[in-house]
């Protein structure tokens, strides 16, 4: 797979101190890299739920400061990748971005280090630019001793170039690695607008919050064989009016999604709405369908059709 081809902005003067570049955010599934992208933001542009695997497309996330812009990039999380086409692709875009970035911030779960975390830390050891172990929920573990016998073991599995300690959900230790990140930007003038959060479209955000929202409540029958693809959106009426097909690949799985006498879709499209509403700060009217593309998780030409995106 190619490296991402990243749209870079003018390089800086030398008199400029200004700082600009990208940062991705590597790790195996479930370690906290979408909360942690939403707290530095201060604002969600990135899907949470327990589930891991949740994250399937790269997310941009922009922060943008008086001292410089940075650009989070959310990767999917790494992971064996077993048979599926959607399971291939998801490693295929986070092997990918670490490749083009100025640093990698490298998340562990305190108190977990699995055979998984181990080859990405193998992994990272071979680049050459920064790359900073964040070992992420740490109010999670109970006793102090335990913890920093944790940290000494994650910090021995690669030479990192700092460790942090940090709760993404929470936000302790958060601003520290923001502050470090940005010391050792490039200087360059920004390449987004001030008020530009994120690199994907409406669209495509009123997508993952309708796929939270069945993640959220299905998450025990079929949260990977969900997936939303936005029909229309437009603005008229005085509101923003979606229309949302949600993709299973059974007939059987149709039926749970629509729940009896269409119960669990009425649910979960208030609870989108709603979401979609507060993101966009504006009315929104949504229609969902169901419709079945049996195995779309193993077709990568099902999965184009569908909007994934390298």
């Amino acid at each position: 797979m190619d490296p991402i081809d990243f749209q870079l902005p003018p390089e800086g003067g030398e008199d400029s101190d200004y700082r600009f570049g990208y940062v991705a955010l590597i790790g195996r599934p479930n370690v906290g890299k979408s909360t942690l992208l939403n707290q530095i933001l201060g604002q969600k542009v990135s899907i949470v739920t327990h589930k891991p695997q949740t994250t399937r497309q790269r997310v941009a996330g922009i922060k943008t400061t008086a001292q410089g812009q940075v650009v989070y990039l959310d990767t999917p999380g790494i992971h064996q990748s077993g048979g599926r086409a959607l399971n291939q692709y998801m490693n295929r875009v986070a092997l990918a971005t670490f490749r083009d970035v100025e640093a990698v911030l490298f998340l562990l779960e305190a108190g977990r280090l699995t055979r998984q975390d181990r080859k990405i830390a193998k992994m990272l050891s071979a680049l050459d630019i920064p790359v900073f172990l964040v070992i992420n929920k740490v109010d999670e573990v109970e006793h102090k001793q335990e913890l920093l016998a944790y940290v000494t073991e994650a910090s021995a599995e690669g030479d990192w170039d700092e460790v942090f300690l940090i709760s993404a959900l929470k936000g302790d230790g958060v601003a520290d690695v923001e502050k470090r990140l940005m010391d050792l930007l490039p200087f360059s003038m920004p390449f987004y607008d001030e008020d530009q959060i994120t690199d994907r479209s409406e669209r495509f955000l009123a997508a993952e919050l309708l796929r939270e929202a069945l993640t959220l409540r299905l998450h025990q029958e079929l949260p990977y064989a969900l997936n939303v693809e936005i029909e229309h959106f437009k603005r008229e009426g005085g509101m923003v009016r979606i229309g949302a097909i949600i993709w299973v690949e059974r007939d059987s799985q149709k039926q749970i999604v629509i729940g009896k006498g269409g119960q669990v879709l009425k649910q979960v499209g208030q609870q989108a709405r709603k979401a979609m509403e507060e993101f966009l700060d504006e009315k929104v009217f949504l229609q969902t369908w169901v419709k079945v593309a049996k195995d779309w998780s193993r077709s990568e030409r099902a999965m184009e059709r569908m909007g994934f995106d390298e």
